[in-house]
């Protein structure tokens, strides 16, 4: 499936969301140390962007970090971390020149006090965009979303401006990370694992989920069409019958 074989844009998903995981085994099966895989899945984050942008999709969320990813060896870490400010230093031109609006989830706390500034400085630049909402997903947990949402709700009855009554899954859903966004249509996992990590562990309730064997650094156009012809087949039910969908 190519965008010249998209016969109906109607067909592909609003949102799409993507772990993008493999990186070290990559570099892993090439001998190679870790941090050159992390820096090849840099090439697939920019053909995914622009495939995305071109085909009309609206949102684009990459889990690029999660809060699990913290106990991983120091070294490494610390190598991501530098690894996201150049590559922002680098890529942020180019994106606002191509109007894709970029956002950050995660818990900013506890990231180096200059990636949280160019992250910051990044969204400012590009808010008015109105092309691509590219979404990077950073110090990131689903549990953690859910934990800070229950929080900032228990505040609001706390202070008397909420009753408990009131609180109800529009509401928990308006303190999640992603409050404002649709729920992601197509989840795509590259690096043959099936399972989805502690990612957006709310906005998945009915996200369609293609799993790929492909290692996230040979991840390609090909490959999202593919998922994406995947997803053009799926039938979203949201607990109705099929026979329910028929006469609607």
């Amino acid at each position: 499936m190519s965008d010249q074989h998209i016969s109906n844009p109607d067909s592909l998903p609003r949102h799409v969301a993507v772990i993008m995981d493999g990186n070290g085994r990559w570099a892993r099966r090439r001998g190679l140390p870790r941090r050159l895989g992390h820096r090849a899945g840099i090439a697939p984050v920019r053909s995914t962007v622009e495939t995305c942008g071109k085909l009309g999709i609206d949102y684009l969320t990459l889990f690029a970090f999660s809060s699990e990813n913290w106990s991983r060896p120091r070294e490494e870490v610390t190598g991501l971390m530098r690894l996201f400010v150049e590559s922002l230093r680098r890529e942020v031109d180019e994106l606002h020149e191509n109007r894709v609006r970029l956002s950050f989830v995660g818990a900013r706390e506890r990231l180096p006090v200059n990636l949280v500034r160019l992250m910051g400085e990044a969204e400012r630049r590009t808010a008015g965009n109105d092309g691509l909402r590219l979404i990077i997903a950073t110090a990131y947990g689903g549990r953690w979303d859910i934990g800070q949402a229950a929080r900032a709700l228990a505040a609001e009855v706390a202070e008397g401006r909420r009753s408990v009554e009131s609180i109800d899954e529009s509401a928990v859903e308006s303190r999640l990370a992603l409050a404002g966004c649709p729920d992601p249509d197509l989840l795509i996992r590259t690096g043959g694992e099936r399972r989805i990590s502690n990612f957006l562990l709310w906005n998945l309730a009915y996200t369609e989920l293609f799993f790929s064997e492909t290692l996230w650094p040979d991840f390609d156009s090909a490959e999202l069409y593919e998922a994406f012809a995947y997803f053009a087949q799926r039938k979203r039910r949201y607990g109705r019958t099929p026979e329910q969908l028929e006469v609607g």
